[in-house]
Formats: structure tokens, C-alpha cells, sequence
């Protein structure tokens, strides 16, 4: 049964024709060639995860600009280092293909994908592994808030002066963006790319002109850097300089987030996986290092530090990269076309809709990482639940609507998200760079260039922990603490999931050992007689729990039904969804579970037979095969299992599936009897 077709919505349902539009129509995870329509080449995997890293450039250099101010010791003014912009520049690049370099290690050994939750869990620990993920899940979710806020600065840049300070406006405008991008990612992954793609290129060529032009047309204007840099160890010295372009340096910090987006994601592109992944990382890595470390320049070049001289009202209506590309362009004419102007609109309405592709890195990896923390125990297992469209819709769903509440709850402030982003970023970055260290440690042995690869990964942990040191101190009250609040308690819930899980299953391995070997009598049942009574009863895995069920049946209505047909869903969720070796794996287990059922009801006098399909949804399967099952056995009754609790709370509902009771008033609405065998946990 597991070949037929599911009977499709009736095509006149109005209901049914706005859904299909909206969210496109179910995919058959049996196609042999889903794989390659749903998967991702290198080009479009650097559009789709390169957004997040180079849009960061819209926010992360002009955080470090700016902070390259200081006290001045003799004169107790503040004032602005600017110069040390060049030697920023040099380090944002330097460190980009350091980051860079070091996960596309990660990418090597790790080709399964999965990112720094994945390294951790298997390099440091299971509690290493929570303490990634879960900073993981908060910085995706924050890189979706701070991408389509800080779009939305960009935008409202080009606005009438009379719109450009309503926040209520601008807030309401991001949280639609935010309602649109979760019903793209609902669509699928490789349509939410293909539709941002001309976007992307946009940013990419404008700011080309902007940093190409910038640069080789004005680099004289770098030959005050010597001149600077003598009167600032005049007045600083070097230990006091140094402070200034570390701090400077590390609460520019959200320059480097979105690298680690590729190793994440790995599993959404197109083979040789790796190959792929690390020609996607050369892309990302190249095309930040250069946007980043050119603005910075540009911003030296340029002076846009008399954007500081401004009041702070007109400062809070205005972005840097604004005031550079005004600087830039602002007075080209051709005759009476103000051309500059159109470059101005053209580079920052594209910059702000980069901004708003970047969020796309969120919705793509946080529900990947969120399905794995779900298969490993640490978050509820309808995380990892594939929906028709063979996307992780729960998690796209509350992706997007913690973002839509931070996003509100901060009153859509760019300055306070980016520090609450960078936070986690290097959590997970210095855990992974940990993690690998310990890895070329392990292998030394076998490997005799451990050192030379290990090098690499410490300079990177380094790095990591000083901009997640600098930030935390610096930021602390500023909204660090915040972040690092909300990350700890993710982290106690998802310890508190695992442990409940842990004890469920402590009780199902007990009743598996209880059940193992079942008294059977000499009897061999056959195959079924569809003219007797015929129960049909839907299992799982083979275990304690069907053997229970079956058993129930027996004591209910002894000797009442003559034969038993099993029932079971090759379930193919975000675990099995990597390959059709994996699906196909699924697959078997499954028949060979029903194989093991059918031999024991035989065993025990039942004529008994099996019945099994494939899908995304246990539900709708288990309900399709049931209404075939009932064609062909008049006198049919359906039996489920499902754990019980003494007092059930509602977070075991959300903990634990309801497929039995979904199906059971799915069958009695057609007139089929379902009876519920309830199976005691306590």
C-alpha cells in the first residue's frame, strides 16, 4: 500500500486553492529526484546563507567606526582615532578568513552538517553540545530581528523627512516583512532563494562601484594614517592605542556573524555536499572580507566621521553607509539627472533589502539546528517534523515569532540588537574552535600536520573569546545581560526536555525487557480472512509498547477476533530527510518491524498480516492506509497505543504526540470504530 497515491484535496475547495497558492503544493518524498530539486549549488547557497554575513556589513563596521573614540588623557576631551580605521580594516579581513578557514574544517568533518551545535555535542559533550545549540537557536532568532530591523532603518532613509522618525510606522512595516519571510520559507528553501537572488546581486554590484571606485580613485587620502597614528601615540601611547582598536575591533564584533550559516546547513545542498560547502564558504568569506574591510576604509576616505558632529536626532534618522554613499555619489550629475542620487537610492534600498534576505539565514539553519537539539532529546520531537512541503514548519513558526516579539519588545533599536546578536555568535565560534582543537589533539597521532591544522583553530578561539569578552563587559548593561538571561534559560529548559524524555524512555525499556520474550503457544496463523472479525492495530518500532497492545486486545475481547493487520508509518522526519539512503533505511526498518509483529501474532494464533506507507505526517498516512484497510474488512475495529500520565499537564501534550486520538476522531467522523489503549508511564 505503500505505492498508492494519496487522494488529493478536492481542486474546487476554495479554502484548499488559496493554501496550495500560498504555500505551493505538497512534494513526494518518494520522488527519486526531490534531493536534487529541493538542494542548493554553491551560487545560490551563497545567496540564500552569504546574505546574513554580507549584509552584517550594513551594520558590524560602522559599530567598530564608531567606537574608535576615546578620552584623550591630556586635554580630557573625546575624541575620534578615525586613522585607526586602515589597521581595522586589515583585521575585520584577516579575521573573516580565519573564522572562515576554521569551519571550513568543521565542513571536512563534519559532512553530515550541523554546525557548531553538532562539533560540540560530538567533540566536547553532550553539555557543551546544549550550550552551542541553544546559543544557536537565540543568535538565528536574533539575526532575523536585528536583519529586518536594521533593513528597515535603511529603508525608512529613503523617505520623506516626515516618515523618516515615526517608529510606530517603521515597526509595523518590519513586522509584515517578518509575517512575509515565514510564508516564503513555508513555501520551501530553494523557492525563498531563487526570489531574493536579484537582490542580492543588486547589493553585490552597487557596492562593487561603491568600495571599487572608493578606493583605487582616492587612496591618497589614507597617506594621513602616519600622521594620525604618530599624534595618537603621542597622546595614547601604544598600550593606550591598542585598548582603543581592541575595543573598537570587538564591539564591531557582528561583522563575523553568519559565517558559521554554511556548516549549518550543509544538508540543504547539492552534491558532493562538501565540495559544495566549502566552494559556498570561499564565496561568503571573499565577498565579506572585502565589502567589510572596504567600507571601513571608505569611511576613513570619505571623513564620514563629521556624521558624529551632527545633533543625535538627526544621527538617529540617518545610517553611516547612508551618509557614505551620500558622500560618495551625492553630487554626480549627468546634465540635469541627479545620477548620484539614483546611485544613493539604488545602493541603500538594495543594502536594506539585503537586510531583509539576511533573515533568510535564520529561518533556514535555526529550525535545522532546532531539529537536531529535537532528535537528540533536547527540545520537543515535532521540531524535527517535515511538513507536505518537506520544510521544518514548527520551527520556521516560532522562528519567526520570537523574532516578531523581540522585535517588539525592543522597540525595533538596532544598537541594542546587534549587541545582543554578537554575544552567542562567539559563544558558538568558541566552542566550535575549542572542540576542533581537542579533535586535533585526539589525532595527533595519525596526523602528522595536527599542529599546522590545530594552529588555526586556537588563533580563531582567541579571537573569539576577546570579542565575547569585550562585548560582555562593554554591553553588559546595555543588553548583554539580556541576551545571556534568555540563552540560560533555554538551556535549563532544554535540560529539563532531555530529562523527561530520559525517564520516558527508561520506562518503554523496561516494558521492552518485560516483553521480550511473550508466551506463545504452538499455533501458526496465516494469512488473513477478510470475511471475519479483523483487528487492525498501529504500532511503532517493534518494542514493549505494540506487544502490550496486542496483548490488550486479547484480554478485552478474547477469542472475538480472528485475524490482525499491523499498521506502521515509515515517518520520514529532518533526521531521515539527508539522502534517499537515508529515507530508504527508514523504510526498512519499519518493514522489518511489521515482519517481527506479524511472526508473533502467527505464533500466537492470529492470522496476521501488515500494512505500511511513507510520509512526512504519521496522521495522514496512518488514516489513508486505515480507510483502504476498511474497504477490504467489513468487520473492522482500529486499535492505537498511547503513554499515559496520572495527571496529564499540557507540556506532555506538547511533549508528546497525539497521533492515536488525531486518528481516532479522524475514523470515527467516517463511521470506523478506534479504541485507544492507554499505557501507563508511572
Amino acid at each position: 500500500m505503500a505505492d498508492e497515491p494519496t487522494v488529493p484535496p478536492d481542486p474546487q475547495d476554495p479554502l484548499t486553492r488559496f493554501w496550495r497558492t500560498l504555500f505551493g503544493a505538497p512534494r513526494n518524498v518518494q520522488d527519486p529526484g526531490i534531493f536534487h530539486k529541493i538542494s542548493l549549488v554553491a551560487f545560490l547557497a551563497w545567496v540564500g546563507l552569504g546574505s546574513d554575513g554580507l549584509s552584517s556589513s550594513a551594520y558590524g563596521p560602522a559599530e567598530a567606526f564608531k567606537n574608535l573614540v576615546a578620552r584623550n588623557p591630556v586635554t580630557g576631551q573625546l575624541e575620534g582615532q578615525w586613522y585607526l580605521a586602515v589597521f581595522l580594516a586589515a583585521a575585520t579581513a584577516l579575521t573573516v578568513f580565519i573564522i572562515s578557514y576554521g569551519y571550513s574544517r568543521v565542513i571536512e568533518h563534519f559532512p553530515s552538517g550541523g554546525g557548531g551545535y553538532v562539533v560540540a555535542t560530538h567533540l566536547l559533550g553532550k553539555q557543551a553540545g546544549v550550550v552551542s545549540g541553544s546559543a544557536l537557536l537565540v543568535d538565528y532568532v536574533l539575526t532575523i530581528t536585528v536583519s529586518v530591523a536594521a533593513g528597515g532603518d535603511a529603508i525608512f532613509n529613503l523617505l520623506p523627512e516626515a516618515l523618516r522618525g515615526n517608529a510606530d510606522l517603521k515597526i509595523g512595516c518590519e513586522v509584515l516583512v517578518l509575517l512575509a519571510l515565514i510564508v516564503l520559507n513555508l513555501r520551501g528553501v530553494k523557492e525563498s532563494v531563487k526570489a531574493v537572488m536579484p537582490i542580492f546581486l543588486i547589493f553585490v554590484i552597487t557596492h562593487l562601484v561603491l568600495i571599487g571606485v572608493g578606493l583605487f580613485g582616492h587612496l591618497d587620502r589614507l597617506g594621513q594614517t602616519t600622521e594620525g597614528l604618530d599624534r595618537g601615540l603621542h597622546d595614547f601611547g601604544w598600550w593606550g592605542l591598542v585598548l582603543i582598536f581592541v575595543r573598537a575591533f570587538a564591539l564591531g564584533g557582528g561583522t563575523f556573524t553568519g559565517i558559521e550559516a554554511v556548516s549549518n546547513g550543509l544538508q540543504m545542498m547539492a552534491e558532493p555536499k562538501v565540495q559544495t560547502g566549502r566552494r559556498t564558504m570561499i564565496y561568503m568569506a571573499t565577498s565579506l572580507a572585502f565589502t567589510a574591510g572596504g567600507i571601513l576604509l571608505c569611511y576613513r576616505i570619505f571623513d564620514v566621521q563629521s556624521f558624529f558632529s551632527l545633533p543625535e536626532a538627526v544621527q538617529a534618522k540617518q545610517t553611516l553607509n547612508w551618509v557614505l554613499a551620500q558622500k560618495f555619489a551625492g553630487h554626480w550629475h549627468l546634465g540635469s539627472i541627479p545620477i548620484g542620487t539614483l546611485f544613493v537610492v539604488l545602493t541603500i534600498a538594495s543594502e536594506a533589502a539585503l537586510l531583509f534576505v539576511a533573515a533568510q539565514t535564520g529561518f533556514l539553519d535555526g529550525p535545522r539546528v532546532m531539529s537536531n537539539m529535537a532528535i537528540d532529546g533536547w527540545l520537543p520531537h515535532r521540531f524535527a517534523s517535515l511538513s507536505d512541503r518537506l520544510t521544518i514548519k514548527d520551527g520556521v513558526l516560532l522562528m519567526g515569532v520570537s523574532a516578531i516579539a523581540i522585535l517588539l519588545t525592543m522597540h525595533g533599536s538596532v544598537d541594542a540588537l546587534v549587541v545582543m546578536y554578537a554575544i552567542n555568535v562567539f559563544v558558538t565560534f568558541s566552542l566550535t574552535n575549542l572542540g576542533m582543537c581537542r579533535h586535533w589533539i585526539q589525532v595527533r597521532r595519525e596526523d602528522p600536520h595536527w599542529i599546522r591544522h590545530m594552529a588555526i583553530h586556537v588563533l580563531g578561539l582567541g579571537l573569539c573569546l576577546t570579542i565575547l569578552a569585550v562585548t560582555v563587559i562593554e554591553k553588559f548593561t546595555e543588553g548583554a545581560w539580556k541576551t545571556l538571561l534568555i540563552t540560560s534559560g533555554l538551556i535549563a529548559l532544554c535540560t529539563w526536555v532531555r530529562q523527561h524524555y530520559r525517564s520516558v524512555e527508561e520506562r518503554l525499556r523496561k516494558l521492552d525487557e518485560e516483553f521480550q520474550d511473550p508466551p506463545t503457544e504452538d499455533h501458526h496463523g496465516g494469512e488473513p480472512d477478510p470475511k471475519k472479525a479483523t483487528a487492525v492495530l498501529l504500532v511503532g518500532r517493534f518494542g514493549g509498547v505494540g506487544v502490550h497492545s496486542l496483548l490488550s486486545i486479547q484480554r478485552m475481547l478474547p477469542n472475538y477476533f480472528k485475524n490482525v493487520v499491523f499498521v506502521s508509518v515509515a515517518v520520514i522526519d529532518s533526521g531521515h530527510f539527508k539522502g534517499r539512503e537515508q529515507v530508504e533505511a527508514q523504510q526498512r526498518s519499519v518493514e522489518e518491524s511489521l515482519r517481527r509483529y506479524v511472526a508473533l501474532a502467527r505464533k500466537l494464533g492470529w492470522n496476521a498480516s501488515s500494512a505500511t506507507s511513507i510520509g512526512t505526517d504519521p496522521v495522514e498516512e496512518l488514516t489513508r492506509v486505515c480507510f483502504q484497510l476498511a474497504k477490504i474488512y467489513p468487520q473492522v475495529m482500529f486499535f492505537g497505543g498511547k503513554l499515559i500520565w496520572k495527571r496529564e499537564a499540557w507540556w506532555q501534550r506538547l511533549l508528546h504526540n497525539e497521533t492515536a486520538y488525531q486518528v481516532q476522531r479522524r475514523l470515527q467522523w467516517k463511521g470506523l470504530p478506534m479504541t485507544v489503549i492507554p499505557l501507563r508511564t508511572e
